[in-house]
Formats: C-alpha cells, sequence, structure tokens
C-alpha cells in the first residue's frame, strides 16, 4: 500500500473520526485523534472500540501497534499536523430543526491556538452551507493569520464505514487553493491508486454535497413509503411494484424498499437541517417538499403502531416481540430508531414490550429503560402474541417459523421492512402483514 507519510490530526474521535483516524494510520500516516472524552480516549488508546462497527477494532489495535496512530485530549498536540481534520458531530438543535454547531465552535477554540503556520484545516462533518467561511473567519481572527479552511465531507454507511473510508466511491474536496489540493491528494493517494474519483470544486458545492445526496435518498425512501400505502389500499404489492419500478436505469432499485422508515444519526437531522438552511438563505418554497418526506417517514411508523392494534384490538397486557432495535443491520447505533420508536409506542398503548437485538441492547436500554431486553433469541418468542420485525438483521431471516409458532400464545407478524418469506411463514400456520404488501 502507497504510504502517504502525512502528519494528520483528527478533531472530534465519535464515529466517523475514529474510524478516520484508524484508516488513515494504516495507510502509513501519523495520526493524532484529539477528543474531549477523557473515558472514550482511553478506550481508543486501549483498543477498545466504543462502538461496533464491523472490522474497525482490528484496523483500530493494528493502527495502534504500528505506532501511527495516538488518542489525545490535549489541544496542543495538534501543532504537530500538516493537516487536521474536523469531525465533531452536528446534531439537530433543541426546540428547531436547524444543526447545532456548538461542537463544530468548541473544536475551532480548541485547536486555533495551537495550529502549525502551515497547517490546512479541513471540514469533514456534515453542516449547513455558509459555515467553512465562518470557521475560517473565526479561526484567522483567534491566530491573526490567514488559514483557507476546506471542505471533505464524507460519505460513511454504518455497517460498511471501514469499506466506505478505504474505498469510498467518491472524493470531494471544495477549495480554491493549490497547495491544499496538492496536499489532499497526496493523503488519498491509495485511493486515488484505486481509480477513485476524485472531485475538486469550490466550498460551498463542497458543503452541499453530503446533505444533497442525503435529502434526495430520503425522498426517494419516502417516496417508496407513500406508494406503499396507496398499494396496500388497493390490493396490491409493493415489493413486486418497487422492482418493476426498479428496473427503469433512470430510477434504479437501490432504496426502493418499502417498509418502516429511515432512522439513525444522519438522514433524519441532515434533511431537517437542509430545510433550515433552505429557509434561512430564501429558498423556503423550495426546500418545502422535505418537509413531507420527513413527515411520511415519521407516518411509517404510526402505520406499523395503527396495524398492531388492529391485529390485536387491545394492547393492554398483551406480550409484543420487537425484532432489532438498532437504526439498521451491522451497528449498534440507535438514535432515532424506527424500531425502538414503534417499541415505546406500544409500551405507552399497555404492551409488554420485549426487545432484541444482537448489538444494540445497551444502547437501547440507556435510551429507553422501561421496555424490557432479551439477549436469548429463542426464548423471547414464549408466548407472545405478536411479533414485529424492525431491523433487517440476518439472523431474523433464518428463525424457524415452525418452532417458533409452537411457543407463542398467538402467531401474528407484522413485517416492517417486507424481507421475511411471507410464503413460508404463512404455510407455518402464521398471520403475516406487511406495509404495502396483500394482507
Amino acid at each position: 500500500m502507497t504510504s502517504t507519510n502525512s502528519t494528520v490530526a483528527v478533531v472530534g474521535c465519535g464515529y466517523l473520526g475514529a474510524v478516520l483516524s484508524a484508516v488513515l494510520a494504516e495507510q502509513g500516516n501519523q495520526v493524532i485523534g484529539l477528543d474531549v472524552d477523557q473515558a472514550k480516549v482511553s478506550q481508543l488508546n486501549s483498543g477498545i472500540a466504543p462502538f461496533f462497527e464491523p472490522e474497525f477494532q482490528d484496523v483500530l489495535q493494528g493502527a495502534l501497534a504500528s505506532g501511527k496512530l495516538n488518542f489525545t485530549v490535549d489541544p496542543k498536540e495538534v501543532s504537530a499536523a500538516q493537516i487536521i481534520f474536523i469531525c465533531v458531530g452536528t446534531p439537530q438543535q433543541a426546540g428547531n430543526s436547524a444543526a447545532d454547531l456548538s461542537q463544530i465552535w468548541s473544536a475551532v477554540d480548541a485547536i486555533a491556538p495551537h495550529l502549525a503556520e502551515s497547517a490546512i484545516v479541513v471540514g469533514r462533518s456534515t453542516v449547513p452551507v455558509g459555515t467553512a467561511a465562518k470557521i475560517e473567519q473565526r479561526i484567522n481572527q483567534k491566530t491573526g493569520r490567514n488559514y483557507q479552511v476546506a471542505w471533505n465531507p464524507e460519505f460513511l454507511r454504518e455497517g460498511l464505514a471501514i469499506s466506505d473510508t478505504r474505498c469510498p466511491d467518491r472524493i470531494v474536496i471544495g477549495t480554491t487553493s493549490a497547495e491544499v489540493e496538492r496536499e489532499l491528494r497526496k493523503l488519498y493517494q491509495p485511493q486515488l491508486d484505486k481509480q477513485i474519483p476524485i472531485l475538486i470544486m469550490d466550498v460551498p458545492t463542497a458543503e452541499l454535497v453530503k446533505v444533497s445526496a442525503n435529502a434526495f435518498l430520503a425522498t426517494k425512501i419516502s417516496f417508496i413509503n407513500a406508494v406503499s400505502e396507496i398499494a396496500e389500499l388497493a390490493g396490491a404489492d409493493i415489493v413486486a411494484l418497487a422492482e418493476a419500478i426498479g428496473l427503469d436505469p433512470r430510477i434504479g432499485n437501490k432504496f426502493l424498499a418499502a417498509g418502516v422508515g429511515f432512522g439513525g444519526g444522519c438522514l433524519p437531522k441532515d434533511i431537517r437541517a437542509f430545510i433550515s438552511s433552505g429557509e434561512e438563505l430564501g429558498a423556503a418554497e423550495s426546500v418545502k417538499f422535505l418537509t413531507e418526506v420527513d413527515q411520511i417517514n415519521t407516518r411509517q411508523r404510526t402505520r406499523v403502531v395503527t396495524l398492531a392494534k388492529k391485529l390485536l384490538t387491545d394492547l393492554s397486557g398483551k406480550k409484543v416481540v420487537v425484532l432489532g432495535a438498532a437504526f439498521k443491520p451491522n451497528s449498534d447505533d440507535v438514535r432515532d430508531s424506527p424500531a425502538l420508536d414503534v417499541a415505546h409506542s406500544l409500551h405507552l398503548l399497555g404492551a409488554q414490550v420485549f426487545v432484541h437485538d444482537p448489538k444494540a441492547i445497551e444502547s437501547a436500554r440507556a435510551r429507553f429503560p422501561e421496555l424490557s431486553y432479551q439477549s436469548d433469541l429463542a426464548a423471547i418468542f414464549q408466548d407472545c402474541d405478536l411479533v414485529l420485525h424492525l431491523t433487517e438483521w440476518s439472523i431474523y431471516r433464518e428463525l424457524d417459523p415452525v418452532a417458533i409458532g409452537s411457543i407463542v400464545r398467538n402467531p401474528v407478524l407484522i413485517d416492517g421492512r417486507n424481507v421475511l418469506d411471507f410464503g413460508k411463514w404463512r404455510a407455518a400456520g402464521w398471520q403475516v402483514s406487511g406495509l404495502g404488501k396483500k394482507a
């Protein structure tokens, strides 16, 4: 593998920053990971991943063993770095839909006094357009120098973050500086050796790439979910319909899976922040449709709860099993999880809700302690009245409906992801429902 031999600081060592730090060190760079959380830093320096992500812990341990990676809480250590990535979180503000940039400003204030004269500051967090210019102004006011802040948006998919960092589908760099472009091309030479496209553009355009992509994906998901409601009422099958639509090369079949909707720490808050940013820029009418995209997504969760009430009539005291807690498989991330949102709603309606997930039980328990959790998948179905499949882990597709049917009280299943073999479950005596599927 090509060695890039750069010294890099990564500011913010959550999911995004920790993965970037480990992979850049793996590629031969000297990497300093900076975070304000001493417990997290100690954990990372011990080679223990603070979150579940396939391959991450192995890459982390390899990078630490090589001596190329170190995590710290001391901002002075960024003074050795040629390139400083800002990777802190930009969650939704409390009380409105705008992005909360407080972590951005804290990070900027922490590193500004310690930047080397030739340092290159690169934003990687998802931010409203115009943020880079404000960061640049703030750094230059604090340092009395003339830094140019570049933007290099990330496109990580949880569950595939290592491969997405090693081999992204594109590299976007927002800068007007030939020097910055040269240094970032050098840093990403291992990716460029794989013929991965690199796009150099102005900073505002680069800032808009990630939020625009997420808004488009959310729109596509909500479109097929809206059609699923029509299909259900018309007695049509949304899965067959989506397959037919997806064969049109202008549309494609990705993100046309109808179900309980999207969640996580990115897509929902990013489209809301995009709406807020559009309104601030005077383009409220242009982004108004995204409000409906968001509402359709939320409505899918309500549809599952309504269907559960219809199937059981009275949820009070009924045992309901929810398969899945993470917002998607191969992750322990439960932020804005559709599965947990539905589980909580059923709990409020009086159901005894038991949740299973291969990796996310502890994360879920911390957010929803009122729910019951069961790590034993074989035992969770005992005497249950309703099963909901809401996160499509592969182990759930492998369940034996005959064996489960022998221990449940009521063989009723809602597949909120429309991926189980309905025929197989129905042949085993189950009443199976999906969103946009024939009853």
